[in-house]
């Protein structure tokens, strides 16, 4: 009886060591799955900062457009719809990008879109997804692309034309609206109130 527990002990232990050696594959396989996404959500996080430090720097522009113009309200329609929008905004991709350990990467990298207030940029991740059991992984780089929209946020109904130098009321989302005096402009709205960005769905 205690040889043929003997045999039964030598017979258990390479199946022990088989389903121990399955169970350490799947650990390291999902570990390598693991990497991969963090590398990936690494990347899509810079995509999205590039693409919304991009809008925001125009947003900024078109908000000192009509501080400069404040006091003409003929130029207020094309500034608070964009329409005198320059898409100067790609260097700011580049700069988040980099803060991001990513950089723009493609044959167009960033590409602004005036017809519809945006920027579109392609990022590639500046580290590996790290050597693992999956082959090829030490040298592969996580791809991601964000697109940010300016959105006007702003109406009001041109002046009369006998106004005389009263300014019209500016009103806002959410129910914000400003009656503005040309003679104490202290209190204008900031560039959050004139334009929203936000990331588009993808």
């Amino acid at each position: 009886m205690r040889a043929r527990r003997y045999g039964d002990a030598g017979q258990a232990f390479p199946i022990y060591i088989t389903v121990v050696g399955g169970l350490l594959f799947l650990a390291f396989a999902y570990f390598a799955v693991g990497q991969a996404a963090a590398n990936r959500n690494g990347a899509q996080t810079a995509a999205d900062a590039a693409a919304l430090a991009a809008a925001q720097e125009t947003r900024d522009d078109l908000a000192e457009l009509w501080v400069q113009n404040v006091l003409d309200p003929g130029k207020w329609q094309e500034i608070l719809t964009g329409d005198k929008a320059v898409l100067n905004g790609c260097w700011r991709a580049y700069q988040l990008a980099s803060q991001n350990d990513a950089h723009l990467n493609g044959p167009a990298p960033c590409v602004p879109n005036l017809s519809s207030l945006s920027y579109t940029v392609y990022v590639k991740a500046d580290k590996p997804v790290g050597e693992s059991i999956v082959p090829g992984t030490e040298t592969h780089y996580a791809h991601a692309h964000a697109t940010a929209v300016i959105e006007p946020l702003c109406t009001f109904k041109p002046p009369a034309s006998d106004a005389g130098d009263v300014l019209p009321r500016l009103s806002c989302a959410d129910g914000k609206f400003w009656d503005l005096d040309p003679e104490h402009l202290t209190d204008l709205p900031g560039p959050e109130d004139l334009f929203d960005v936000h990331l588009a769905d993808s």
